[in-house]
């Protein structure tokens, strides 16, 4: 079995290079297996793979995170158990951004303590919908609080460029990573944000490096299937194919893709995920898995590197594609635009609830 590469993104703080994604096993995307989801969670740190990535706004999945964690204590120990790290996100909803309350955000913090069933959580990654609503710095502060009370161990955000994460840089903030969609298809953070990145010591987390799965095999050779998919995180990327360039330009890179992954002995996905763990300041990629099954497959990636002649097809390639042209989440964030009408903006409603059930805040 391949080594799984890890990094260290602060002293004493150590994850592996991929994470496995959770926003696969929200409600959104179809039926979940809880049982078996939990399960090969086991099996994924088993191999290595010791950090997994979800959100306070994926519906269920910090709830099937924390029967796992709870499982994993009972079965195996609190030392085995603390090997797992999860990275979390708060979201507050468009909608409350101009007058949530300070204690409204704590309570999201405890919110997903009690769904993830710890006493910290690992790191924290804020978004803020509209900078021009509220003051996203002082609920920021929040969370540094929420720090120094031990409830959270790190602090990093998502989804956004460096003129945005400037402003809580600025303001003193320790911010550990960045969460941003990169991939072979979407190099927006090459466009200052990975330089930026590694002048502030700030990690990229990376998701979408498989575009929702075009970037996999099953895809090659297929035509154009429009936009009626049944969920919306393939809609997302297959927009993010027409910013790259035609239909035609998406399957000569696919093409190329299995040639080189041919030469290495692997998957031409591998061969995407690990293209974006070879860019700057890239420190770990998000991949997307409901369960274990195609374990061993994800674990091509620390089979090989990419040669100098692998680089330079692939930039040959890539300089035919028009796009994504602009700043990191810059096409997302324009709610008005074809790619920001398809995003949910209030999925945060009622933190307190879960609060006052588990009856942990007074």
């Amino acid at each position: 079995m391949s080594t799984v590469e890890t990094i260290e993104l602060r002293p004493g703080y150590n994850i592996s290079r991929v994470i496995r994604g959770g926003w696969q096993l929200s409600g959104g995307h179809g039926p979940v297996d809880k049982k078996a989801a939990v399960s090969d969670m086991k099996t994924f740190l088993d191999s290595g793979i010791n950090t997994i990535d979800c959100a306070d706004i994926y519906t269920g999945v910090e709830e099937i995170i924390g029967s796992f964690i709870e499982k994993l204590r009972k079965e195996c120990g609190h030392h085995t158990a603390s090997r797992l790290k999860v990275h979390t996100k708060l979201v507050p909803d468009l909608a409350r951004l101009e007058d949530i309350k300070p204690s409204e955000v704590e309570d999201i913090v405890d919110r997903s303590l009690i769904r993830l069933k710890v006493q910290q959580l690992d790191l924290v990654q804020f978004f803020w919908w509209d900078m021009s609503i509220g003051i996203a710095t002082e609920m920021l502060g929040i969370l540094k609080e929420c720090q120094l009370k031990g409830k959270i161990r790190n602090l990093g955000v998502t989804n956004w460029d460096s003129d945005q994460i400037s402003h809580f840089t600025e303001a003193g903030f320790n911010l550990i990573s960045t969460q941003v969609q990169f991939s072979i298809l979407d190099r927006r953070p090459l466009n200052g944000l990975t330089d930026w990145s590694r002048h502030e010591n700030i990690h990229l987390l990376c998701y979408g490096t498989l575009a929702g799965g075009f970037l996999e095999e099953k895809w090659l050779g297929k035509p154009d299937p429009g936009y009626s998919f049944a969920n919306r995180s393939l809609i997302k990327y297959r927009l993010i194919i027409d910013e790259f360039g035609s239909w035609d330009l998406f399957q000569e890179l696919l093409r190329l893709l299995k040639k080189i992954g041919e030469i290495h002995k692997v998957s031409l996905s591998s061969v995407a995920i690990r293209w974006v763990l070879e860019q700057p300041q890239v420190a770990a990629t998000i991949v997307g898995a409901r369960y274990a099954s195609h374990l061993s497959k994800t674990l091509e990636v620390f089979k090989f590197k990419l040669t100098s002649s692998d680089k330079a097809s692939i930039a040959m390639l890539l300089n035919k594609s028009s796009g994504p042209m602009g700043p990191v989440y810059g096409l997302e964030g324009d709610r008005s635009s074809r790619h920001g009408r398809i995003m949910k903006y209030n999925l945060n409603s009622m933190p307190r609830e879960a609060i006052l059930k588990s009856g942990s805040r007074g």
